[in-house]
């Protein structure tokens, strides 16, 4: 754990200090506080690093949260402090949560958590899964995500798209390059 190793210094220390710098309190607490209402687990729900990383570090309650929104994600839940086991958990929720709809760039690794290397990355995480509670009848935090908008053109309308020129193309109001100077001409 992160408690064995010595402190980071120089670049190292600088880039830790940039990831800490982007985790919210706010966000953490309220995946938090919904965490505790989906499981039902009687969790403190302070969104300070230290509260958030004793709560989840182990990952039991991932497990529980991803057995909680579709019973029987994860077959086995293991209880023990040993590292890899605990490191077996998260991997099981985080597989869940990409089975669940949270795309890869919302996920976090294993090391984020159980190394306390970026907490923020488990913030996201679990407001990205928060938002498709919805899909599994629990409640969701965070803005409802949009619905799919698929358009169907015909054939016609397609064709008559490509006779139009986008004005993002530019305009060259019939300019040729020949004849152009810029500045005097090269004496020699």
């Amino acid at each position: 754990m992160s408690s064995n190793r010595a402190p980071k210094s120089g670049f190292a220390a600088e880039a830790q200090r940039k990831i800490n710098s982007k985790y919210s309190e706010e966000l953490a607490q309220e995946s938090l506080e919904w965490i505790k209402s989906v499981t039902a687990e009687p969790i403190n729900t302070s969104g300070d690093t230290d509260n958030f990383f004793e709560v989840l570090k182990d990952g039991v309650i991932l497990c529980k949260l991803a057995n909680a929104l579709q019973p029987g994600s994860i077959k086995k839940v293991n209880e023990s402090k040993m590292a890899f086991k605990c490191m077996e958990n998260i991997s099981a929720f985080l597989e869940c949560a990409k089975n669940f709809g949270v795309p890869t760039q919302e996920t976090f690794q294993s090391v984020d958590l159980w190394e306390r290397q970026n907490l923020n990355s488990v913030v996201i995480c679990l407001q990205s899964l928060g938002r498709k509670a919805s899909n599994f009848n629990k409640p969701s935090i965070g803005p409802k995500e949009a619905d799919k908008n698929v358009r169907n053109f015909s054939d016609e309308q397609l064709r008559a798209g490509q006779n139009i020129i986008s004005l993002q193309y530019g305009s060259n109001k019939g300019a040729t390059q020949s004849g152009i100077n810029f500045g005097n001409t090269r004496h020699m």
